[in-house]
């Protein structure tokens, strides 16, 4: 058991202007709430919102979240979680890596097992009692929404009661911060999910990046077939047993595009600001037959950046632009058919290359056959093709 933290949440801002935009579920069909925009438009606006704070981008994971249920769950599980998040009333998360296994998923520990005989009658999906860790989890715990969505990796143990060894064994399963009815209502009771911590984060400062213990026994929730509180958080299987990193994929690829996007507009935010220095910043001062004249202003340290023909200026500004071009409209192509990228894609910038590579690792599990190198440096070093289709849910697997 991982020890609670006794440290104090940051404050930070509502999202509900934010919401208010439309542009949490701009890329939906008109039935939930969206305006059914192309996802290059979306992207391209929301990376307004990611200059202003990429901390905004916690809406990146519950839209995220929201579209692999609209893909992997059921029509109970879409109607009551996915819509609600799309709409802002709830945030989500995606809970994968531990603490002992870090992002090696096929070492997880976190156990899942049956809640009881019943189970499987809970119209939102098969219930099960969770228990563990999870580590590095943005937006785990705040107070922004009034509820948040976990979608969380677990292992159901096999007939010997021990986990199944590797990936092969971990499902997906849906765990809810406070329970929930049928019709998207708060029944009232805590689901058994506790904030252990909190890490810093470079560059994230208005998202909370957590630690959360499942399942430790602070919320006890009373089980199905007994009605006594006992420990375990609750969760509802997503999918099928063992098919969770399947599942999961959808939310991790449409992440990575989105972490990509935020990543530069972190960098184009630093140019701007870099920009307002040089022009505002005094340095020396005119030179005179008697040498510096005190009496007259400092000059303006300009050219480094704000120059249009400097070198420093499009070295600085150039990659950032185009990598912002890059993440909003091309990133999608890579799963858009299994021809060669290169052939339609633009060299990828520097900044890219070299700090975000939002692509799928080759396997069986995300439908990508197999790695494609590239024969320049400058272009994705690893880049991976696969039979993919790109829709404005997101990356679903064909």
């Amino acid at each position: 058991m991982v020890k609670r933290s006794s440290c104090r949440r940051p404050r930070t801002m509502p999202t509900r202007p934010y919401v208010e935009t439309g542009m949490l579920a701009a890329a939906q069909d008109y039935e939930i709430g969206g305006m059914q925009l192309p996802y290059t438009v979306n992207a391209s606006a929301n990376a307004f919102f990611a200059l202003a704070s990429v901390s905004i981008g916690s809406n990146l994971l519950t839209v995220g979240n929201a579209n692999l249920l609209l893909v992997h769950g059921t029509a109970t599980q879409k109607e009551v979680f996915a819509k609600n998040e799309l709409a802002g009333r709830w945030a989500g998360t995606m809970c994968l890596s531990e603490p002992q296994a870090g992002s090696s998923l096929s070492d997880i520990t976190t156990r899942a097992v049956p809640d009881s005989d019943g189970y499987e009658a809970d119209p939102l999906g098969p219930r099960y009692r969770l228990k563990g860790n999870k580590m590095w989890i943005s937006s785990g715990e705040h107070e922004l929404t009034e509820n948040i969505i976990h979608l969380v990796l677990a292992k159901i143990p096999g007939p010997d009661g021990k986990l199944i060894p590797g990936t092969r064994g971990i499902s997906l399963f849906i765990v809810p911060k406070k329970l929930v009815n049928t019709k998207g209502e708060l029944t009232g009771e805590r689901n058994d999910v506790a904030l252990a911590g909190l890490n810093h984060k470079l560059g994230w400062r208005g998202t909370t990046n957590t630690l959360l213990n499942f399942g430790e026994g602070r919320y006890p929730v009373p089980s199905t077939g007994s009605g006594q509180a006992v420990s375990g958080a609750v969760g509802y299987l997503v999918g099928k047993p063992h098919e969770g990193l399947l599942c999961m994929f959808h939310m991790m690829n449409e992440a990575r595009i989105g972490v990509g996007t935020a990543a530069t507009m972190l960098g184009m935010a630093g140019y701007y600001a870099s920009l307002d220095y040089a022009k505002n910043r005094p340095q020396g001062r005119p030179i005179g037959p008697a040498g510096k004249d005190p009496a007259q202003p400092h000059n303006l340290s300009r050219e480094s950046l704000s120059t249009p023909t400097s070198n420093a200026c499009c070295w600085h500004k150039s990659p950032i632009a185009k990598a912002r071009w890059h993440w909003s409209c091309t990133a999608p192509g890579w799963w858009m058919s299994s021809a060669r990228a290169m052939h339609r894609l633009p060299t990828t910038p520097v900044c890219c290359w070299r700090y975000s590579r939002p692509l799928p690792k080759a396997g069986p599990a995300n439908g990508v056959w197999k790695p494609t190198r590239w024969p320049s440096r400058s272009m994705a070093a690893t880049a991976t093709r696969g039979i993919f289709r790109w829709s404005n849910t997101g990356a679903t697997t064909a």
